[in-house]
């Protein structure tokens, strides 16, 4: 009786053909149906798995991809996953996911992980578009498709919101529901999504004539709950708008947690809208009013332009951009969308 882990020549004695017929088989190769029923009765009966790392080294390719983002905690990203897997799992590709919290400039080296071939290709959205990371990607031989903003020079596969847009929206919004005097509290200076919404928030109000003192932009040191709280007391502390608009929801969120530890009323006394709309926009008290940036519709345009570039090498670099869509809730005045 055999033991240990079953093996190919074993498959291949099970069903009584060579072990060349079991590879032709277990490849997708051409063979005969009454052949290929053998083998699969044989591999089933043994309980026999290839072995992937041999079969990848043998195939050239590993039937993995990889997601790279600068942190896995926050919904944006959990929702970019979800989306990307459920386009590449039904056609037989596992995804692996790379988090750099700890480090937002250290994708450059799941780049250089990808080219050591742990991967068929990659999906990234980085914090920080910086001169290595790139070299990087100018140096990898391997698709690679990036979901956010990227300079003109570099030719890759491309995805895109319009997040000035998206604060264009947010503004007109709260000036129609006679707010006057506007706030920011914006991520980390520097990082992609935080220059984008500055920029957005810099030409609605100058078309608008809305341009406030310094006081009115706040810098939050992180896009996370806790830096827009510590955003939002040193706003509240200083002066007093009427509406707050932030780069993202969890520093919305903490700063309608900054308005209730200051005594004011959301929307009573200050209006607060977010930008991402994901699941907690909903779900706080009062429910958050966001611009959508569409992070699953992203996500699933991201999968198939890589899905596209692993088929066909050669096809020029596409760039595409979804647009953004506001969702008005309680925290503006409006009645919950859900």
């Amino acid at each position: 009786m055999a033991t240990g882990r079953p093996t190919v020549s074993l498959v291949a004695e099970r069903a009584g053909v060579s072990i060349a017929s079991v590879s032709r088989v277990l490849n997708g190769l051409p063979a005969s149906p009454e052949m290929a029923a053998r083998v699969r009765a044989a591999v089933e009966d043994l309980g026999y798995a290839p072995d992937a790392a041999a079969r990848s080294l043998k195939m050239k390719r590993t039937d993995q991809l990889a997601l790279a983002v600068d942190d896995i905690g926050n919904p944006v990203y959990v929702e970019m996953m979800r989306a990307i897997e459920s386009v590449v799992r039904p056609l037989g590709f596992r995804l692996v996911v790379s988090s750099n919290r700890a480090d937002p400039g250290g994708t450059p080296g799941v780049l250089r992980s990808l080219a050591r071939g742990y991967a068929d290709g990659l999906i990234m959205s980085p914090l920080r578009i910086t001169d290595e990371l790139v070299e990087e990607l100018a140096r990898c031989r391997l698709p690679v498709v990036v979901i956010g903003r990227l300079p003109a020079a570099v030719k890759l596969d491309n995805v895109r919101t319009d997040s000035a847009k998206g604060v264009g929206l947010a503004v007109e919004h709260l000036l129609d529901t006679g707010r006057t005097t506007l706030a920011f509290v914006n991520g980390p200076a520097g990082w992609v999504p935080a220059s984008a919404t500055a920029r957005g928030f810099r030409n609605a109000t100058t078309k608008h004539g809305l341009e406030g003192p310094e006081e009115f932009l706040v810098e939050a040191d992180d896009f996370t709950f806790e830096a827009g709280r510590r955003a939002g007391a040193r706003l509240f502390e200083a002066v007093r708008p009427d509406a707050v608009v932030c780069a993202n929801d969890l520093l919305a969120v903490g700063v309608m947690r900054a308005a209730a530890v200051a005594g004011l009323d959301v929307p009573g006394d200050v209006a607060v809208v977010g930008m991402d709309d994901i699941d907690l926009a909903a779900l706080y008290t009062p429910p958050l009013t966001s611009v959508s940036l569409r992070s699953a519709e992203r996500g699933e345009r991201a999968a198939k332009l890589l899905l596209d570039r692993l088929e066909n090498p050669d096809l020029p670099s596409r760039r595409t951009t979804v647009g953004p869509r506001l969702v008005v809730r309680e925290s503006t005045g409006g009645r919950s969308a859900g």
